[in-house]
This record gives C-alpha cells, structure tokens and sequence, in this order.
C-alpha cells in the first residue's frame, strides 16, 4: 500500500492507520517517503535502498508492536505518525527522522 501524499483526500489518518494495519509485526519495516511523494512501509531498513528516497522514519523493530493491526488501533501512534511524515512534507528537516 502506498499513500500519495500530494492529494490531502488520500494522505488521511484513516490513511495512514490502513497503512499501518497492512503489515504484519514479525519483520523489521521503516516507514518511507518518496522523493514523488509517496508514503509506504518498506521491509528494506536502516540505509539500505534509499534511492528515490527523500527521508525515512526510525525502523519499526519487529514484535514491538508498531505496526499491524493492534497498531492500528492506537490513536496516539497513528497520530505521531501521520504528524511526523505532515511535518517533513514536502520539505523535510533531515533525511532520516529519529525518536519522532
């Protein structure tokens, strides 16, 4: 699942909460934007596969919780992350957005 992030009727936070249900919580996944706008969940992780990546989101360790369903629905969280990718698009503060 992607999120254009270009169109404010697609970049929602029942969006983002979708987003965040579509994978599961045994892997490694970092939420990733696209120098086209684009938001996705990536199984590549830390500073692997960046190209046409305009910046990223502290990787979401497996089996704590931060994505899937259960994620999903918590408000905080999905709030935190739809805050965080609001705040650094289309003009990011850093490449890489730790401790949001």
């Amino acid at each position: 699942m992607k999120i254009n992030l270009n169109d404010p009727k697609e970049f929602t936070i029942d969006n983002v909460k979708a987003l965040i249900a579509s994978e599961e919580d045994n892997v490694h996944t970092q939420f990733r934007v696209t120098q086209d706008g684009f938001l996705f969940l990536s199984k590549d992780v830390g500073n692997r596969k960046l190209e046409g990546i305009i910046f990223r989101l502290e990787t979401n360790g497996a089996f704590n919780g931060y994505v899937g369903e259960n994620a999903a629905k918590d408000e905080s969280w999905v709030a935190r992350v739809f805050n965080v990718i609001n705040e650094n698009w289309p003009r990011p503060k850093s490449p890489y957005c730790d401790n949001f």
